[in-house]
């Protein structure tokens, strides 16, 4: 298996006060997609004590998916759908804003530690209008080769998730025992990223250490795993057919123009029905920012003579 391309986090507060601060690895401009996987946020361990944790209040979302999963702490979700869920560790919440979403995210008083990730997936032209939803799953742990696995969604070492999604993917967290190797069987129409959340892992030829995003190209039957370190590791995995169009991403939409983020902006502050009332949080809803004076333009991956990708 040839090496990894390794692309490196960069933080971001989340705002506040005491700004909860995370390490974003997607985009980039080296890399908009890893399939249609288009935002990766790595948190944490976060001593709520210390930074208040997450209070983040009523806010929209169109044209994608957002997925919650947590290693450690407990957030409370309510949405427009009227969902009312928790995220803990090791179990999949995936809510889709298609057309129009609005939710709150708030770490709750059992929590000390908050750590995870918060992913967003880019829904196709075909179905970036589809209607709100909200998917819990608890996946069953897998154990290979020194290494125990959860699939949330797609399928990997025989174990496949029942959540639907609108393009092929997969997502996994994956802990490897101390300096165990893996080899997984993969999709091998799809392009992979290995984000490690702690010890050092190497994927393939390439070493990746924590808050490293490790890519890998399509073309690998196999991926295999290795942690180089004495303690355990863990890492998620996520990959899916290539996405081949172009996103405009701005604050909290997706689109396909500028004028579609107009649309969605002036619908969430003039507080229209696209995106319903989310019941329960004890606060205003947060107000959209304003746009750049530029025409924000629409962004894929690059593009790379055929067999370098």
């Amino acid at each position: 298996m040839s090496g990894a391309e390794v692309l490196s986090a960069r933080e971001v507060p989340l705002g506040g006060p005491r700004a909860m601060t995370v390490r974003r690895t997607l985009p980039q401009r080296a890399r908009t997609f890893i399939g249609a996987w288009c935002f990766i946020d790595h948190y944490g361990p976060d001593d709520v004590a210390t930074t208040g944790g997450m209070d983040v209040a009523p806010h929209p979302h169109t044209g994608l998916q957002t997925v919650s999963w947590l290693f450690s702490g407990e957030i409370e979700h309510r949405d427009s759908l009227g969902s009312h869920a928790f995220v803990r560790p090791g179990e999949l919440n995936l809510m889709t804003g298609g057309h129009g979403i609005s939710h709150t995210e708030v770490s709750t008083p059992r929590t000390t530690i908050l750590h995870g990730v918060q992913l967003w997936v880019a829904l196709p032209e075909e179905h970036r209008n589809t209607g709100r939803d909200f998917r819990h799953h608890v996946p069953g742990p897998v154990h290979r080769d020194g290494a125990v696995l959860r699939v949330f969604l797609g399928s990997l070492a025989g174990e496949t998730s029942p959540v639907p999604t609108f393009t092929p993917l997969l997502g996994a967290e994956i802990v490897l025992g101390p300096r165990a190797s893996t080899t997984l069987g993969t999709d091998v129409t799809f392009e992979h990223g290995l984000l490690i959340d702690q010890g050092e892992v190497r994927m393939g030829g390439t070493l990746l250490r924590p808050a490293e995003l490790g890519y890998l190209a399509p073309g690998h039957a196999t991926v295999t795993l290795t942690n180089e370190t004495d303690s355990p590791a863990r890492a998620v995995l996520v990959g899916g057919t290539p996405f081949e169009e172009q996103i405009v991403m701005w604050w909290n939409f997706v689109g396909r123009s500028h004028e579609d983020i107009v649309r969605a902006r002036q619908d969430w502050e003039a507080a229209s029905e696209r995106f319903g009332h989310v019941d329960g949080y004890p606060g205003e809803r947060i107000p959209a920012p304003s746009l750049p004076n530029a025409t924000i333009a629409p962004r894929g991956n690059p593009t790379h003579p055929k067999g370098t990708r």
